[in-house]
């Protein structure tokens, strides 16, 4: 499975690199503009809480790597304000959703994480491929 979580990452990375800097367009003391992707970052948000609580509870020993990542995307995309705020609900929203349902990794659970790695792949391909310079 690690093929699929390098895939995700390097994707991430690409995204995220490629992006113009949100945080630079707002004027000193005015929230960050919304980005016609907002949508697309506020879903990988929660698939990225998604896959830190069920990663751990399957016992991939990847300690914060999934939220290092979302840290990484809160830091290019939403440093402070609402755009924060709503990218790290659905973070949490990922994660809690998981964490009331398993306590214990099953093939459910299994499915799932391919499923999400799957999904935030395609999330991140598709944002780089729409918004990248």
């Amino acid at each position: 499975m690690s093929r699929p979580i390098t895939l995700v990452l390097t994707l991430l990375c690409l995204a995220l690199s490629g992006l113009p800097a949100r945080a630079q367009s707002a004027a000193p003391g005015q929230e960050t503009p919304a980005a016609p992707y907002d949508a697309d970052l506020q879903r990988l948000a929660e698939v990225l809480g998604s896959l830190q609580y069920l990663r751990t509870v399957c016992g991939a020993n990847e300690g914060q790597k999934w939220r290092s990542e979302m840290q990484a995307l809160i830091d290019a995309e939403a440093p402070s304000g609402e755009r924060r705020r709503q990218i790290v609900a659905r973070y949490n929203r990922g994660y809690r959703g998981f964490e009331q349902t398993y306590r214990t990794c099953t093939p459910a659970a299994d499915l799932a994480i391919r499923r999400y790695l799957e999904e935030g792949a395609r999330i991140a391909r598709e944002i780089t491929a729409r918004y990248a310079n």
